[in-house]
């Protein structure tokens, strides 16, 4: 590596948020996910912290003085909260005697947005960075190396250093009439470039929670109350807890991204006879300089209501995506149901190494079969079109 020099750094604290976000925004594919205070914010929350079996290694990459790329870097030793799985490969593990964890992930904790993961300031420097991920997973023996939901260039860099790529499918909504290559006039426009079927089932939807009594109200950024974020973190909480497990995020951390990013952040409150029952919170990206694009990300209710979690966590982000502009709404992980809301299947990608020769045999034929069912279940997808026919 010539005059470059790798240095771990066990807290993102020990870097300059500037040096570290500088690189983020130079990227072809930021998100607000992999900026500093985000990362801070999980770390000194203790939301992703050796606690939760996340302990931190956040490597960096160095040419003298000059920061040249950095990654966030996991030791795990567990699978939760990644959104790639590979529970099957762990079991196979332990049924030949063999560890799987601790392994290694780089990725975002909680999160499976697609964006930069390598931040590089040139190609070679990502690729010197996954060099030496790989050499730092063999010095510290552990089983393998996942990078999740990266972008192109992350996925160029990993293919170059030999690693093996695995598909997920994601399903995002696009501001673009499809008569007009244009961002919607609308909500109206919108339910008009659908089907029959798909505009009358939207509308029936959005009809049962206003028969309830249910409206929304917003607020963006710094107009957030703290009354309305402590009501935001019941609602999370409690739905989480309703399925049987406590909430990865904790308040500190939402305390912490209203102090240090607020303008990351759409809060949707739903109310019924005054009182708040509701709500939905939205990432936005915070690049002045690139095309809005919005997040779906956390929601929670305290009273239910048929058709409410429709409302929340897609029409009224929808509306309000295109009253300003938002160019688009990633709707997270998985869930085909989101295509009847036009939100379009797409491809993400991962990148893996695994030390132990045999079992990278067996999982490289494994996900040569499963990419060809992802790409049979992509076109199956594709003959399902919410929209009008031309």
């Amino acid at each position: 590596m010539n005059d470059y020099v790798i240095r771990v750094l066990s807290s993102p604290s020990d870097l300059s948020p500037e040096a570290w976000n500088a690189l983020l925004a130079a990227e072809a594919e930021p998100s607000p996910f992999m900026r500093h205070e985000y990362l801070a914010a999980l770390n000194d929350s203790r939301s992703a912290s050796p606690d939760s079996g996340w302990v931190p290694q956040f490597v960096t990459l160095w040419q003298g003085e000059q920061l040249q790329a950095a990654c966030p870097f996991y030791i795990k030793d567990h699978s939760y909260g990644e959104y790639v799985f590979d529970w099957a490969w762990a079991n196979a593990y332990e049924q030949h005697g063999l560890a799987y964890y601790p392994k290694a992930v780089v990725a975002v904790p909680f999160t499976p947005v697609p964006g930069a993961r390598l931040l590089a300031r040139d190609a070679q420097s990502r690729t010197l960075l996954v060099q030496g991920l790989v050499a730092l997973c063999k010095q510290e023996e552990l089983s393998s190396l996942h990078l999740l939901f990266g972008a192109e260039a992350d996925i160029a860099a990993c293919v170059e250093a030999g690693l093996m790529l695995r598909n997920t499918v994601q399903f995002h909504w696009t501001n673009t009439a499809p008569s007009a290559g244009t961002g919607y006039a609308d909500f109206d426009a919108f339910l008009a470039s659908l089907s029959h079927d798909k505009r009358k089932k939207i509308r029936q939807e959005r009809r049962k929670v206003a028969d309830a009594g249910v409206s929304f109200r917003w607020s963006r950024g710094a107009d957030i109350s703290k009354a309305d974020w402590d009501f935001f973190y019941r609602c999370y909480e409690r739905t989480y807890r309703e399925h049987g497990n406590p909430p990865y995020l904790t308040r500190d951390f939402f305390r912490r991204m209203a102090d240090t990013m607020p303008e990351a952040w759409l809060l949707f409150i739903a109310e019924r006879n005054g009182k708040p029952m509701a709500a939905s919170l939205i990432a936005l990206s915070t690049q002045s300089d690139r095309p809005l694009v919005a997040y779906g990300r956390y929601w929670g209710a305290l009273e239910r209501v048929d058709c409410l979690h429709f409302e929340a966590c897609y029409y009224q982000p929808l509306a309000w995506c295109i009253e300003h502009g938002a160019q688009r709404f990633e709707g997270g992980a998985q869930g085909e149901h989101k295509m009847a809301r036009a939100l379009m299947p797409v491809k993400t990608t991962s990148a893996h190494w695994l030390a132990h020769p045999s079992f990278a045999d067996a999982v490289e034929r494994f996900l040569e079969r499963e990419g060809a069912g992802i790409e049979n279940y992509m076109d199956h997808l594709g003959e399902r079109s919410p929209f009008r026919s031309a």
